[in-house]
């Protein structure tokens, strides 16, 4: 199995699920006592969430761009970066790296297209909601992809302010919730939680929609890359 390299940290919550489900895809997978060989960089959230905010993302580009070479040095054979939002800078990211690198929205497609869905909700921080890195990587693929009219703002500071920070709320959720129902009253199918925290406030218990989560999504998919 390769070793796998992961830019985590953003936010920690998140990284901290990857790192349950990356071992656990493999110990399903191989067994016994076996564990997924992994490095994992995890970077302090705070500067990059500024970047975010300032719309420095060619900065933040160049940052996860010395993280990504930190861990190719170091023997990861496979990169993946935990976070949605900033698969934005990927090209920067990946500039002068040579190994296979997983793209979040691409084991979603697969997922979503695998058990026969056209159109999708999209839910995720403005960043992922509003720029098209993402939705036209959906789009490329044949899906399409549907975001909250309104609420965008709000949904966002959700993820900022409570998830990001292991804030989980019975309101947020019903928030989330109402948001889900909107994009199905527009026909969406399905919902991307297109936010790498999203799954620690919605599932399929409490979402009037199936919900694919990025996060288990890709772990397996990353799991899937190191075992190739």
């Amino acid at each position: 199995m390769k070793t796998i390299g992961l830019i985590g940290g953003m936010s920690w919550e998140s990284t901290a699920h990857y790192y349950r489900v990356l071992n656990q895809e493999t110990a399903r997978r191989l067994g016994g006592l076996h564990s997924a060989p992994l490095l994992i960089h995890s970077v302090d959230f705070a500067p990059i969430a500024a970047m975010q905010a300032a719309g420095d993302w060619d900065g933040a580009g160049k940052r996860l761009n010395g993280a990504a070479r930190g861990l190719v040095d170091a023997g990861a054979e496979v990169l993946g970066l935990a976070t949605n939002t900033m698969h934005v800078v990927a090209q920067t990211m990946l500039d002068g790296i040579d190994v296979p690198f997983v793209h979040i929205a691409d084991p979603t497609a697969d997922a979503l297209l695998a058990d026969g869905f056209d159109t999708v909700g999209l839910l995720g921080t403005r960043f992922t909601m509003e720029m098209g890195f993402y939705r036209d990587r959906l789009t490329a693929r044949g899906l399409g992809n549907l975001i909250p009219e309104v609420d965008r703002t709000n949904l966002n500071g959700i993820i900022y302010e409570e998830l990001c920070r292991g804030i989980i709320r019975d309101e947020s959720r019903r928030i989330y919730v109402g948001a889900i129902e909107k994009l199905a009253a527009r026909g969406a199918q399905a919902v991307i939680l297109g936010c790498t925290e999203i799954g620690m406030l919605i599932d399929d218990d409490v979402s009037p929609l199936p919900v694919y989560d990025t996060t288990d999504l890709h772990a397996k998919a990353l799991v899937d890359a190191a075992l190739s």
